[in-house]
């Protein structure tokens, strides 16, 4: 105990035997402060992937007076775009169109969302039993031209939404070229 006392006393008296704090080289300083809204550091990113093999989109490529370039598929006439397929419709004009037409969208899984409707180079009015059927079965309809009809419908399928379309080809010489036709 006496040699505690001693050291104690011994290392109270030369101040100079005491370890110093370590002064460190400064960080670097930065032009701007972080704070708490900076994702980096107080938040990580985590992907969830739940399809390794993604479907091919619809996407309209151009469309002239006899039909429509879907996906590099040339259609003549009206046609109807789904999800992953794509169908003839047999329709000749807006006036055409009916409850029966329209069965092939409320039939699939899974549920269209929306189906936008060409009706050539104007916007024409569907009839209204025809939009109340759809209505009641949960599926949105949009009625435009066909050259309105067929960006909006590349729109939504970009989006990722679940869209059908229903397209009757405008009469005329009107055409849509595609981005890479356009380039050349």
């Amino acid at each position: 105990m006496a040699t505690v006392l001693a050291l104690r006393s011994l290392y109270r008296a030369r101040p100079s035997l005491r370890c110093l704090p370590v002064q460190f080289p400064s960080a670097p300083r930065r032009g701007h402060r972080l704070s708490p809204a900076d994702d980096e550091l107080y938040q990580r990113t985590h992907i969830s992937l739940l399809e390794r093999e993604g479907f091919q989109t619809m996407y309209i490529d151009s469309y002239n007076s006899r039909g429509f370039m879907i996906n590099g598929n040339r259609v003549l006439g009206p046609c109807a775009v789904l999800p992953h397929s794509l169908l003839q419709w047999n329709v000749g004009s807006h006036q055409d169109i009916t409850e029966e037409s329209f069965s092939l969208f409320w039939m699939l899984e899974p549920r269209i969302e929306i189906v936008v409707v060409g009706t050539g180079d104007r916007t024409e009015r569907l009839q209204s039993r025809v939009l109340r059927a759809m209505r009641q079965r949960g599926i949105a309809v949009e009625v435009q031209d066909t050259p309105n009809a067929c960006a909006t419908f590349n729109f939504l399928c970009n989006e990722g939404r679940v869209t059908g379309a229903a397209l009757i080809p405008p009469p005329g010489g009107t055409l849509l070229t595609s981005l890479g036709q356009a380039t050349q």
